[in-house]
């Protein structure tokens, strides 16, 4: 156990104030050992953010207050990946949870394993995409998730997960609604993948989302066998299409430190549809427990349209003009990236509040223009939008 750890140093929006206690977990025994002593707080507890746990992976998505933890920072750095042969055209993946997310999507493409290549480029730890139910580019982990090994802090014990268990949904699972105020109930060990391969080149699964599809310089309405791509290709071109979206880390381009996108895109009933503009883009969602037809909107669109363009808090001011208002929000310390809407960024000496500020402000003008009321993707820790 170490103390005087700075969060801000160990999270990609680089925010984030100290941490009262820090263990950092190099085997999942040592992460067992860490929660035999935090068994899980009653309710009211864990919902005035009073737990005196917080697990950390590859603190992508997470913004935590600048006043820091009071309690203990468990961060899990255990990593392995151990393949198991499913018949002739598949493999069970068991990655450990501290694993480096993007380093096990490069490791099933060099093995010409088929279902993780569109999930290139996303920063954190494996143990985290479940929660998050992680997706990008027309994919999502719960395609290929098996099961995943978790601790049951409410039983002090280690749990297998089905996927069924998990319940997923869009950026959503179980593992996250039983997460309060960032107080989680299970906290993943290992998660299992079953991934396809299969005679011949390495071929992707059908892309289904179009930017991709085009450039890959594939027809995104074909059929599915006319859809797929050499699974390096696909993941070279994810990596550039995040790149240029400033979504790879890189410590030299602050569009780079951020959680990530900040808010889910919002699903709706269709019906609401009529309250907004016509050219509002729209994707079918399923439907409601009741039957609704719902769909899902896009939150950057959304955000530009109410006025707050790329770069919005830049002393500049946003692209185009909009929202003038928003030139120099504070002080230009955080801002929305210039290459696209949905991520608050630090610029550089950006505080936590900072990025809240920025993120009120996009969420508060979408509200007011549009009637929707965005939610955050990111866990927050010690602090609220």
């Amino acid at each position: 156990m170490s103390t005087a750890q700075i969060l801000a140093d160990h999270t990609t929006a680089r925010v984030g104030g100290p941490a009262a206690e820090w263990t950092v977990a190099r085997s999942e025994a040592e992460a067992v050992d860490v929660l035999q002593t935090h068994p899980l707080p009653e309710e009211s507890v864990r919902a005035t953010g009073q737990d005196t746990l917080l697990v950390l992976g590859g603190g992508s998505n997470l913004l935590v207050s600048d006043r820091g933890f009071s309690g203990a920072v468990l961060q899990l750095a255990f990593s392995g990946i151990s393949a198991e042969p499913i018949g002739d055209d598949a493999v069970d993946l068991q990655v450990a949870a501290g694993h480096d997310w993007d380093s096990v999507v490069a490791w099933t493409v060099e093995r010409g394993l088929c279902g993780l290549e569109t999930l290139s480029g996303i920063p954190g730890a494996a143990g985290a995409v479940p929660v998050q139910n992680v997706g990008a580019y027309g994919s999502d982990v719960s395609e290929t998730i098996v099961q995943v090994r978790a601790w049951d802090r409410a039983v002090g014990d280690a749990v297998v997960l089905t996927n069924d268990d998990l319940k997923f949904g869009y950026r959503d699972s179980m593992l996250k609604r039983s997460t309060i105020s960032g107080s989680p109930r299970y906290v993943v060990l290992s998660v299992t993948f079953r991934l396809t391969h299969q005679p011949g080149p390495a071929l992707s699964a059908p892309v289904r989302y179009a930017e991709l599809a085009r450039a890959l310089g594939l027809d995104p309405t074909a059929e599915d066998s006319a859809r797929r791509a050499p699974l390096d290709q696909v993941r070279r071109t994810v990596l550039d299409l995040r790149a240029k979206k400033g979504m790879v880390l890189n410590a030299e381009d602050h569009d780079t430190w951020s959680t990530g996108s900040f808010f889910t895109n919002p699903i709706i009933a269709q019906a609401q549809l009529a309250t907004l503009p016509e050219r509002t883009p729209r994707f079918s969602a399923g439907t409601s427990r009741d039957g609704q037809a719902l769909v899902k909107l896009s939150a950057a669109w959304l955000i530009d349209q109410a006025g707050c363009g790329k770069g919005f808090g830049l002393p500049d001011g946003p692209e185009l003009g909009r929202g003038a208002a928003g030139a120099g929000l504070v002080g230009g310390r955080a801002a929305l990236s210039t290459k696209h809407t949905l991520a608050v960024t630090n610029r550089g000496e950006a505080s936590t509040e900072d990025l809240l500020t920025v993120a009120r402000a996009a969420r508060d003008r979408v509200r007011d223009t549009f009637g929707i009321t965005l939610h955050p993707e990111p866990v927050l820790i010690g602090c609220e939008l």
